[in-house]
């Protein structure tokens, strides 16, 4: 009964950890995908590296190493690789919940900072290639003009913005997404956490039945 239970838990966790790895193989191609194709992190200029293809790739990476751990871990019975599987997974979840708090709690403030670097972009948008490549991108592709509207461009909007003269600001069409989507964000966002507590279950059960099984085989 107890070889049983190891079996069909190690195989669990190790098929449970490959599906893993491969949504972190996504990830990290959408990622270079992004950085490849996109350069919006040229909108902020004390903060070029925080582009959605970096943290992309960063995500990615730590999900198919933590993956890549927990897969080696199961179909060895290897109890240091699954605790290690174990506390990364603990660590992520307790990044998250932190990351929620702190965006929750200095919301008004990150508002703030973004329309901020929003407006100083603005004011590079002839002088910077990187930034003007940046804001025709993300005008053309949410069909928005400026930060709050066409109003914002004081020399006139350039060509990428929409003819409509009631066209929305791309901070407002970015804000109005956002909450149009925040119903199908928080149940991935739950689903994810989800998740990560049933690897740690897993994995803490793999790790217990591996000693009761040591100790019926007296080993």
């Amino acid at each position: 009964m107890g070889m049983s239970t190891l079996k069909l838990l190690k195989y669990v966790l190790f098929f449970f950890n490959l599906i893993f790895w491969f949504c972190g193989c996504c990830i990290l191609g959408f990622g270079v995908y992004f950085l490849v194709h996109n350069n919006f992190g040229a909108l902020f200029h004390n903060l070029p590296s925080l582009t959605l293809g970096n943290v992309l790739v960063i995500v990615g990476s730590i999900i198919m190493v933590v993956a890549f751990l927990g897969c080696m871990g199961s179909i060895k019975e290897n109890k240091c690789l699954l605790m290690s599987f174990f506390v990364l997974l603990l660590i992520i979840l307790l990044a998250e919940v932190t990351l929620a708090i702190l965006l929750f709690v200095y919301e008004q403030k990150l508002n703030e900072s973004v329309h901020e670097g929003l407006a100083e972009s603005i004011q590079r948008y002839h002088s910077d290639n990187s930034t003007k490549a940046a804001w025709d991108s993300i005008q053309q592709f949410l069909q928005c003009c400026g930060i709050n509207g066409t109003s914002d461009w004081t020399s006139g909007p350039p060509a990428s913005c929409p003819s409509d003269p009631q066209v929305k600001g791309c901070y407002v069409k970015a804000k109005m997404w956002f909450q149009s989507n925040f119903l199908y964000i928080g149940i991935i966002t739950i689903c994810v956490c989800v998740i990560q507590v049933l690897g740690m279950s897993f994995a803490l059960t793999l790790n217990c039945q591996i000693d009761k099984t040591s100790q019926a085989l007296g080993l």
